[in-house]
């Protein structure tokens, strides 16, 4: 049986220097200007909250500018991806900005055992990472064996409705799962979802949906105080291309009647103090 994470790792592996050159990403503008956020991390702060001064990691961080943003807000950062190409990107860029954040190379199943158990006030998880991990329940333990008593999960993630649809010339339809499944959708799709002329070879991937209430009860079962969820109009990318419109902010929503899709979801959760 074929490896998912090979054949997932070798994809992201590719995408890394067209996503580092994207306009999407703005890497220069980091180190043109020391108060710039990523976009992703700008529309989390009226939720996110003061995180000066906590210990924080970031799991699936790619190329890292979700992880500085955080370090910019005066967080003490770790993280972690499974692409080395990804990493070596990510620790470029923390270099650069002056940032001392600690990146590893590691499965993010492996976490707990690379980083350390009970050992972080914060877990952030960002935009399109759970749909590539197999077992959401597994995901929530380690989550939970990673952070400290009173610590907290911060999770924005495309919905799991968004995830099941696929665009057509002139409507969406549900194509895809909503629940998770014991096998993955396969698809073999070149580009990605950043505008570039790269041409890519290696365009299989296998993926996994995870409904709103599979996410919930694993971070319940894994041990966690469920806290808060929000949904959202938009998405940080074009997930039904030909029918969302781009907003001044970057984020996209249905061109037509935008509050009949939630397109991503914010989850809360703290591990409870001893």
């Amino acid at each position: 049986m074929t490896d998912y994470r090979e054949v997932n790792r070798a994809n992201w592996d590719e995408r890394v220097p067209a996503h580092v050159a994207s306009p999407g990403y703005r890497v220069e503008q980091f180190a043109a200007d020391p108060s710039y956020l990523s976009q992703v991390v700008r529309f989390d702060l009226p939720r996110l909250g003061d995180v000066s001064g906590l210990r924080g990691v970031h799991l699936q961080c790619h190329i890292g500018t979700d992880t500085v943003s955080l370090a910019r807000l005066g967080a003490r950062m770790s993280a972690l991806d499974f692409s080395e190409p990804a990493i070596e990107q990510a620790r470029s860029l923390a270099e650069r900005l002056g940032l001392p954040v600690d990146f590893h190379v590691s499965d993010v199943y492996d976490a707990v055992e690379v980083l350390g158990a009970a050992s972080y006030d914060l877990v952030y998880t960002g935009i399109g990472a759970l749909c590539w991990l197999p077992d959401i329940e597994r995901w929530a333990a380690v989550v939970a064996g990673l952070l400290r008593p009173g610590g907290r999960l911060f999770i924005r993630e495309g919905h799991p409705m968004l995830w099941a649809l696929e665009a057509g010339p002139t409507h969406a339809q549900v194509q895809y799962p909503y629940f998770e499944t014991a096998e993955p959708t396969v698809f073999d799709e070149g580009g990605t979802y950043v505008d570039t002329d790269a041409e890519f070879t290696t365009t299989l991937t296998h993926e996994w949906n995870h409904g709103l209430g599979e996410i919930i009860t694993a971070v319940q079962r894994a041990g966690l105080v469920f806290d808060s969820l929000t949904e959202h109009d938009s998405a940080p990318w074009n997930g039904l291309p030909g029918l969302m419109t781009e907003d001044a902010d970057g984020e996209w929503r249905l061109t037509d009647n935008p509050h009949r899709l939630a397109a991503t979801y914010t989850l809360q959760a703290h591990k409870p103090a001893q």
